[in-house]
């Protein structure tokens, strides 16, 4: 049973880690904390070449990461400055051991859950189409919330995409995401968008509510436990009336 629960905040982003805090500190059976960029709390040697190993070379190769004395320098800067990093796609499981890894031991059991929001975008191997696909969240201990792919991975509406691709036959370049957002239909979130921190509130449950029961997200798309592969269901599961399905109602519900 998980009796306490430390949330890493990401202060390069506009995700407002003591307000995640306090949401889940009123629906769960367990303490909660708040504590600084994980990055910053357990720095052990050798986590450039950890994110270095874990980079994605291309959306279709499985192999990943490169010993390029280059990459392992950009990675050390990004530790130490990490408004300056990103454009970089992370194998969330390689990142997910090497951040197990610096946990020390008294902090490592799974009474105590550790969640990590992350100012990098995290992905998983799909091995039913062979492909690379970004994920906010990769569960365990400790679970990755990645708040760049809250924006990134689900997809947004069609005429994003047409609109974009338009734009970019037309004028050669890619439109600013406040013009596409203001030309598109549909709902969708963008970088730093104000809702990010209501958003996330459902992953970070998720991160506690899978090492309480052992179940990952749930399938009912109207509940804050569920894995939104389109940025629509992601507006409706967290952010929309109700919160939760009734199963997970009698769980977290008011």
């Amino acid at each position: 049973m998980v009796d306490h629960v430390s949330l890493y905040r990401a202060p390069t982003t506009v995700a407002d880690g003591d307000a995640v805090a306090d949401w889940l500190h009123e629906r769960i059976d367990a303490s909660v904390a708040v504590r600084d960029r994980f990055l910053e709390c357990y720095r052990i040697e050798g986590l450039p070449e950890w994110f270095a190993e874990a980079r994605v070379r291309s959306p279709y190769e499985r192999a990943t990461g490169t010993t390029m004395l280059g990459t392992i320098r950009y990675e050390e800067r990004a530790l130490e400055h990490p408004e300056r990093e990103g454009g970089v796609l992370y194998d969330g499981h390689q990142i997910q051991q090497a951040l197990n890894a610096a946990l020390p031991e008294t902090e490592s059991e799974l009474e105590h859950a550790h969640v990590v929001l992350l100012d990098r975008a995290i992905g998983t191997w799909g091995e039913h189409d062979g492909r690379w696909h970004k994920r906010v969240a990769v569960l365990g201990q400790p679970a990755i919330v990645s708040v760049p792919g809250l924006y990134e991975a689900p997809a947004k509406p069609e005429a994003y995409y047409r609109e974009k691709q338009t734009h970019a036959l037309l004028s050669g370049d890619v439109p600013p995401r406040e013009v596409l957002e203001n030309q598109v239909g549909g709902e969708f979130l963008i970088e730093a968008d104000p809702r990010t921190t209501d958003a996330l509130k459902g992953y970070v449950l998720a991160a506690y509510h899978y090492l309480e029961t052992g179940e990952a997200f749930c399938e009912n798309d109207g509940c804050r436990l569920f894995d939104a592969h389109y940025h629509e269901d992601l507006i409706a599961a967290q952010l929309r009336e109700p919160e939760f399905c009734k199963e997970h109602a009698a769980l977290y519900g008011d």
